[in-house]
C-alpha cells in the first residue's frame, strides 16, 4: 500500500482506539491517538461557551505532531489518526497540511452502546461525556461510514480493510 494516512473517527466508546491499534499492526502503520496528544499538551480543556474542546486546540495538536507524521509518510509508512474529529474543519485542516491520500472512516454505534462500552473501561468518561461526544460526532459523516453495532472487532477491521488498496 502506498503511503497514505487513515483517520478513524467516531464517538467515545465506539472502538476507535482498539481498531486503530489492531489496524496499525496489520498495516505496519504508525498510530497517533489524538486524545493522548491533546491531553499531553494540555489542549483537552472544554471551552464552556462552545461546550467542546475548541477546534483551534485540535489544530495545535495536529501542528505539534505534523513534523513526525510527515517523516513517517515520507519514509513510506502509513499513519493512522484515532480521534473523535467532531469539528469538520480539523479534518479539512489535516487534509490541507498533508499532501498524501487520506482514507477516512467514521465508526458508528448507538449512543447506548457507546455508554455501555465506556462503563467497561478502567477510566470511564461517564454517561454525560459519552452522550455529548456522540452528539458532536454525529453532526456529520466523513469518508466511509462503518456501523459497528453487533460486529466484532475483527469484522469491523475486515470492513475497513476492504476499503483500502
Amino acid at each position: 500500500m502506498t503511503p497514505c494516512y487513515i483517520i478513524i473517527r467516531g464517538p467515545l466508546g465506539v472502538g476507535k482506539s482498539t481498531i486503530s491499534i489492531k489496524l496499525a499492526k496489520i498495516l505496519d502503520a504508525k498510530p497517533f491517538a489524538m486524545d493522548d496528544i491533546l491531553h499531553d499538551h494540555k489542549l483537552d480543556k472544554v471551552d464552556p461557551e462552545l461546550g467542546t474542546i475548541p477546534p483551534r486546540n485540535f489544530s495545535k495538536a495536529i501542528d505539534i505532531i505534523l513534523p513526525e507524521v510527515k517523516r513517517y509518510l515520507g519514509n513510506g509508512t502509513i499513519v493512522i489518526f484515532d480521534g473523535c474529529f467532531y469539528h469538520k474543519e480539523n479534518i479539512i485542516d489535516l487534509k490541507n497540511k498533508l499532501a498524501y491520500e487520506a482514507k477516512i472512516f467514521t465508526l458508528k454505534a448507538p449512543v447506548e452502546t457507546c455508554i455501555k462500552r465506556d462503563r467497561k473501561r478502567d477510566l470511564s468518561y461517564g454517561e454525560g461525556a459519552a452522550q455529548a461526544v456522540h452528539n458532536l460526532v454525529s453532526r456529520f459523516d466523513a469518508g466511509t461510514v462503518i456501523k459497528t453495532e453487533g460486529k466484532s472487532i475483527e469484522e469491523t477491521l475486515n470492513e475497513i480493510l476492504k476499503h483500502l488498496p
